[in-house]
């Protein structure tokens, strides 16, 4: 799975794939709707796998919250719970060391739409980058 091309834009719903990148502006394409527009930095535009979630100890990425969540659901989407205590709970469920004070309810809701819209569009897989890149610094050294 490589989140490095999907963007979430500060204010805007959704999940927004990259598709190139101008002088002051990417081009961005809505996962959802198939729209293009231009997308500023000053937008506040996130790449997916830069975005970790507080644990008590460290930080896990994103990526490995999708794939807990994909394993759990084995594949399909979720139904987002209403009651809060709810979400923690089923978010307890799929990260048990989540930092309780750091991640508030709003980012957990978050997290679940924007596994819902991955899992619609098949950007959910459970290989783990990491031994991607492994396999292939080592065939560079040989």
């Amino acid at each position: 799975m490589d989140l490095s091309k999907i963007l979430s834009i500060t204010g805007k719903n959704g999940l927004y794939k990259f598709l190139s990148k101008t002088t002051n502006s990417f081009i961005v394409e809505g996962l959802d709707d198939g729209k293009r527009f231009p997308a500023f930095s000053s937008d506040g535009v996130a790449a997916l796998d830069n975005i970790a979630i507080f644990t008590e100890t460290d930080e896990i990425p994103l990526q490995t919250v999708f794939q807990n969540i994909y394993k759990k659901e084995d594949g399909k989407k979720i139904e987002i719970p209403k009651d809060n205590n709810a979400i923690k709970a089923y978010f307890a469920e799929i990260l048990p060391e989540y930092d309780r004070e750091r991640v508030y309810v709003s980012n957990m809701k978050k997290v679940f739409t924007w596994y819902n819209i991955l899992v619609d569009h098949n950007l959910i897989d459970l290989e783990e980058p990491a031994a991607e890149e492994k396999a292939e610094e080592s065939t560079d050294k040989e």
